[in-house]
């Protein structure tokens, strides 16, 4: 039988050792992670990405579960009714916030507990490459014209508000047209249906180096770091600027040592080097909200937008 030297097996049992206390470091051995996304979608995109990377800082498995139906409802109902044992999650952005305040689904984004935030994520206004259209300024002409018809993921989402805002302040009547995904929206720009549509940069990543789609301008604050040259909205002449965060919330009740895991494997996967080239490159911006800031945050997101919805006529 062969022998191992004896620093080699020093080391190969520290190695174990080792691995055995960082699978012990999280009470599961698989996370599911439930999006309301459809294949392609953005949530999608980012949490398969995210899967890819996150296993060893949590220390259990990661997969990924799509969960279509209501905007979300559907997977709000999936987490809301789930065991609060750190064995699920649900992808957190705007749209289960506006599908709790514009429908009635029997579990809402109150009854989830919010965990962390992992990035902000830029929403650009997009048109096929072969189109008209040069600026969001010749949109917006199209629109003054009776025509415009825009493209929103989500009947309840962050886009579709966004080009509801963008409507009002260009003082445009364009009917602006929901999917259930971001997919199904990308090929009605693409074959021309709908003269622009609203995403995340990485849904449309794909399309965008192979020069079907155009980008015409940013709801972000301030211009993005891989298209300088992209102008923001409100800098086009419309004051309107949206904020997409991506996050994830469970079952309400979870244990302690669960938060503390996620806190720190979310901060640790952020700064691993091959993870950030992969979401700078689809232009997510790291922003790590802890557990009880990211609960403050969703509570005021929350009270914000059904203050604007009501100001709008929108809800009562």
């Amino acid at each position: 039988m062969t022998r191992l030297p004896l620093y080699a097996a020093a080391t190969a049992a520290l190695f174990f050792s080792s691995a055995f206390a960082q699978a012990q470091e999280y009470p599961v051995d698989t996370v599911t992670l439930v999006t309301h996304s459809s294949p392609g979608g953005g949530s999608d995109v980012f949490l398969r990405e995210l899967s890819r990377h996150l296993s060893p800082y949590l220390g259990a498995n990661v997969i990924v579960e799509n969960v279509s139906g209501g905007s979300g409802a559907s997977a709000m109902a999936r987490l809301a009714t789930a065991p609060a044992d750190g064995s699920i999650f649900y992808a957190t952005t705007p749209t289960f916030i506006y599908t709790s305040l514009l429908s009635d689904p029997q579990y809402k984004y109150t009854d989830l507990e919010p965990l962390v935030n992992f990035f902000i994520d830029p929403e650009v206004i997009y048109t096929a490459a072969n189109s008209q259209f040069q600026s969001l300024e010749d949109v917006i002409q199209y629109a003054r014209d009776g025509r415009g018809q825009w493209g929103a993921a989500n009947p309840a989402s962050l886009e579709r508000q966004a080009l509801e805002q963008l409507k009002a302040a260009a003082g445009v009547n364009a009917a602006v047209v929901t999917h259930e995904g971001g997919g199904d929206l990308m090929i009605n720009v693409l074959n021309g249906t709908l003269q622009i549509g609203v995403g995340e940069v990485q849904e449309i990543q794909s399309q965008l180096e192979a020069g079907e789609l155009r980008l015409l301008a940013t709801f972000s604050g301030e211009r993005l770091d891989a298209f300088p040259d992209l102008p923001t909205v409100a800098e086009s002449g419309y004051d309107v600027v949206v904020r997409k965060f991506r996050g994830l919330a469970g079952p309400k009740g979870l244990p302690d040592d669960v938060i503390a895991a996620w806190e720190k494997a979310t901060q640790a996967v952020l700064a691993d080097e091959q993870y950030k080239a992969s979401y700078e490159a689809g232009n997510l911006r790291a922003e790590f909200i802890p557990h009880d800031e990211y609960a403050t945050f969703i509570e005021q997101f929350g009270s914000e937008t059904a203050g604007f919805l009501k100001e709008t006529g929108i809800i009562e």
